[in-house]
This record gives structure tokens, C-alpha cells and sequence, in this order.
């Protein structure tokens, strides 16, 4: 039999998620973070993929970590602000794929549903990174995203079903 885990309403806040157990994410680097961990890697079966929920309560931040993998976060509730200067808000997903850089923080509070495919590794960063707490660029203001066009697969999906992805270049904030 499989295991099934079930979370009534997680569109709400973090803070009123008492049924479930959040646990202080206790590493060099992060401040006032909790998470609830959805699953873990596992060596034995070779999974290396981690799904977590994360409580950001206001202030609290994240390390500066580089992915080796691909992550997704998805705002169930507040803000999320990201070391490059752009702020997600209730619904927004947020898709980072290896090799990306950031620090997350929350300067009102949040929580996140955050899937990595791959650990990450804390690094320095080499650049001035926005002040945990400092207001980012609304949601609203990011430019529009191109659509992605993806190559031939034995299954091609209708123009209606393909993903919008957003690629940062140099130029771009």
C-alpha cells in the first residue's frame, strides 16, 4: 500500500497550519525558518528529491545556496522575497533550475511549498544581496515571459498545456 499524506486547505497561513510539525531549520546561515518535511531523500531507493513546506515567520531568511538540481516554490500565503530584488506573492510559482543562486526571505511572513530534485550547497555570495526585509519589485511589474517552445518527445503537448518559462539574462532584473 502506498503511503498518502493529506493537508486540509494549504492555500492559508503557514501560522494556522497547527495540525502538522514544524521543525526550526537549524543551519549556518538561516534565521526564524521552519519546515515540515513532505518527504525525504533516500539513499537505498535513490531518491534524492525533498519535499518541504516552509514558515517564514517576518525577518526570517534562508542561507545563500547555489541548486544542483531544479527547485519549485509555490506562495501557499504571503510573501516571498528573493535575493535578486523580486517578490512573489500568494499563488506565484517559482521554478529555479541548476546552478541558480538566491536567499529567500520574508519580510511580512509566509509559507512555501519548496520541491528540490537535487540538494543544494551553501555558497558566498558575489554580489550585494537585497536586505532581508526590504520591499522587491511587485509581482505585477515583472515583464511578460516568452512562451518556451520545447523540442520533439513522444508526447507534444497541445499549445493550450505548455509551460511558461522565464529565462534571466544579464540585462534582465
Amino acid at each position: 500500500m502506498s503511503d498518502i499524506s493529506y493537508i486540509p486547505n494549504v492555500f492559508r497561513s503557514g501560522f494556522a497550519l497547527d495540525d502538522i510539525k514544524w521543525v526550526t531549520w537549524d543551519e549556518p546561515g538561516r534565521t526564524g525558518v521552519e519546515h515540515h518535511v513532505l518527504w525525504a531523500p533516500d539513499e537505498e531507493a535513490d531518491e534524492r528529491s525533498v519535499g518541504l513546506l516552509l514558515r517564514f515567520p517576518p525577518g526570517a531568511h534562508g542561507d545563500f545556496h547555489e541548486h544542483l538540481g531544479y527547485e519549485l516554490m509555490l506562495v501557499l500565503d504571503g510573501v516571498l522575497d528573493h535575493s535578486d530584488g523580486i517578490s512573489y506573492v500568494k499563488g506565484d510559482l517559482v521554478v529555479e533550475g541548476p546552478g541558480t543562486e538566491h536567499q529567500m526571505s520574508s519580510r511580512t511572513g509566509c509559507t512555501v511549498l519548496a520541491i528540490r530534485t537535487r540538494p543544494a550547497e551553501a555558497r558566498t555570495p558575489q554580489k550585494p544581496l537585497r536586505p532581508v526585509g526590504r520591499a522587491g519589485r511587485a509581482p505585477s511589474a515583472r515583464p511578460p515571459c516568452p512562451l518556451r517552445t520545447f523540442p520533439p518527445a513522444p508526447y507534444v503537448p497541445a499549445p493550450s498545456e505548455r509551460t511558461v518559462s522565464c529565462r534571466r539574462t544579464a540585462s534582465s532584473p
